[in-house]
């Protein structure tokens, strides 16, 4: 849970935190929302603008004498590495602090080629995107860096814990090896997780309790609970793929169990009932690209795995009580169909106190939802009052030594 230090202390991050809005205001209306002495609004701003955090935006209104200044967040002052990395494709990005995306690429990989070989794309991809951005000032400081992987991830330390389908990932150090070519905070998660945090930072951010889910080569979901991303006691919170489908029969998962729902509704599992059917479906790709065809009977199968998808989310519904289920991912893109089995299944299985108010529907963030959460997640962390007072703590005492 977001820490409340910073806005009890009046720190410099609560006061950030309140400009975050976007409206600039003056010393006068800052020291009227926050309660604190003027000459220690002063002081803050002082160490706000010193760090370019802020600047001014303009003045107020005058009342007789000079007019007021006004000071406004400055989004751009850092900027913010993500990515989000899928079992054969990646999303690279550069953001700015107002998680805007600057710069996107999507590169293809396989999960499998391990952690070396694929966190080395990641930087190659980042630095040459980096090459590409039009940077106001030169040289300006890169935050952090947000990576999302799938597979459960210890959040704390940003190892892999485990995962199924990334051979030669599990354990492995993944801050260690990306600060080693950046020297920034690097944070890891599950891109399930990520994508749940950028559909709820930039397509909902007032709905406080939600399930956001991924259906592509696997099947998750990601949590938010109370407004903030719930990962669970082992960072595998929202692990759907592998739960039991009812009519999953004795379809083999690569996890090792049967009638996994992954098995039955993920993309490969997908293309390789089409390809009974005597069509060319090879990929999580050609069984969209067949839906939007209009071929009647890859419609029947997505729906099919909609229903499949909605009964097990059913049960996440009936217990969780979200107010909005999003649906995401590769075979999402296919259209209504998945989305249109996935409500059949939710409305007829789940309780209807769960379902009075529920709504669902399919993710605007689209293929950006994961680099969005991977951006909110580093600046939620920079900004924090721990990190951000801390460091300019650490500025202050600096300077203060440098005078003695």
């Amino acid at each position: 849970m977001e820490s409340t230090q910073g806005i009890e202390s009046g720190s410099p991050a609560a006061v950030l935190r309140m400009l975050m809005d976007g409206r600039p205001r003056t010393r006068a209306e800052i020291v009227a929302a926050t309660g604190l002495a003027r000459s220690t609004v002063r002081a803050r701003l002082d160490l706000l603008l010193a760090a370019g955090l802020v600047t001014g935006g303009g003045t107020g209104e005058s009342t007789g004498g000079r007019p007021a200044s006004r000071f406004v967040f400055n989004p751009g002052a850092r900027l913010v590495l993500a990515a989000e990395v899928g079992a054969t494709h990646a999303t690279v990005a550069v953001a700015d602090l107002g998680c805007r995306l600057i710069a996107v690429e999507q590169v293809g990989l396989d999960i499998a080629d391990g952690p070396e070989a694929i966190l080395g794309l990641l930087v190659t991809t980042w630095r040459e995107l980096l090459r590409d951005v039009e940077i106001p000032k030169t040289g300006l400081e890169i935050a952090g860096v947000g990576i999302g992987l799938p597979g459960p991830v210890e959040h704390s330390t940003g190892r892999p814990n485990n995962p199924p389908i990334m051979p030669g990932w599990d354990g492995f150090d993944v801050p260690a090896a990306i600060a080693a070519e950046f020297d920034a905070p690097v944070l890891v998660d599950n891109e399930v997780n990520l994508m749940a945090l950028g559909e709820h930072t930039a397509s909902h951010p007032d709905v406080r309790h939600m399930i956001v889910v991924k259906a592509a080569t696997g099947i998750g979901a990601g949590l938010i609970s109370n407004g903030v991303l719930h990962r669970g006691a082992a960072g595998a919170a929202g692990d759907l793929g592998h739960i039991r489908v009812p009519d999953g029969e004795d379809a083999l998962c690569r996890c090792g169990n049967t009638g996994c729902l992954e098995a039955v509704a993920g993309g490969p599992a997908l293309a390789a009932k089409l390809r009974e059917l005597g069509l060319p479906a090879h990929s999580t790709a050609d069984v969209v690209h067949l839906v939007r065809s209009g071929n009647l009977e890859v419609g029947r199968v997505v729906r099919q795995a909609g229903r499949d998808i909605g009964e097990v989310l059913a049960g996440c519904v009936s217990m969780f009580n979200p107010a909005l289920v999003v649906i995401g991912g590769l075979v999402a893109e296919a259209g209504e169909m998945l989305l249109a089995g996935v409500r059949e299944s939710i409305y007829r299985r789940s309780l209807p106190l769960a379902t009075e108010n529920l709504r669902i529907v399919a993710s605007t963030a689209g293929a950006t939802a994961g680099v969005l959460g991977a951006a909110a997640m580093v600046v939620q962390h920079v900004l924090s009052p721990e990190v951000l007072d801390a460091r300019l703590g650490a500025v202050v005492s600096s300077i203060s030594a440098g005078r003695a």
